[in-house]
């Protein structure tokens, strides 16, 4: 399982800190916290769903690019530039017609692997184009609740 997490980590969220980090410095404003629940691989045609501990993460902005950081890294937080932040569109679960959820849109290229970051006020999907590969990865997250994350400083 701590393979998984590794891999994760390698693959989606490279030069990520830990929660002390990504506090407010006084240009970072939180977003909050959020806790990665799933990984699909997909390959070609075939999805290929990959159990995941859960991993925590903390999400800030300056309004020009978001910061990712997960607890008991060293190193520097991810970051990704916004480039949409109008809102995210989706398909309505009861009647289908598309609707518009408050939410930001980001990008970042890191050595040849194309991310891109797309965020609601309850999750957060991160997907992975390696350039050179025919697999795309995608990682969900789910909000914790402040009450939550109080608790578990």
């Amino acid at each position: 399982m701590k393979i998984w997490i590794a891999l994760a980590a390698a693959l989606l969220l490279p030069g990520l800190t830990g929660r002390a980090a990504a506090a407010d410095d006084g240009q970072f404003k939180s977003l909050g916290d959020f806790v990665i629940k799933s990984r699909v691989k997909v390959v070609g045609d075939k999805l290929v769903t990959t159990p995941i501990k859960p991993l925590h993460l903390t999400v800030s902005t300056d309004g020009e690019v978001v910061r990712i950081a997960t607890e008991g890294s060293t190193e520097a937080p991810a970051t990704y530039k916004i480039y949409r932040s109008d809102g995210i569109a989706r398909e309505s679960a009861t009647s289908g017609a598309m609707e518009v959820l408050p939410g930001i849109q980001a990008t970042a290229d890191r050595g040849g692997v194309h991310q891109h970051l797309r965020m609601t006020r309850e999750s957060l999907t991160l997907t992975s184009f390696p350039g050179v590969s025919d697999q795309t990865i995608i990682m969900t997250a789910v909000l914790v609740p402040p009450a939550a994350t109080a608790k578990n400083p």
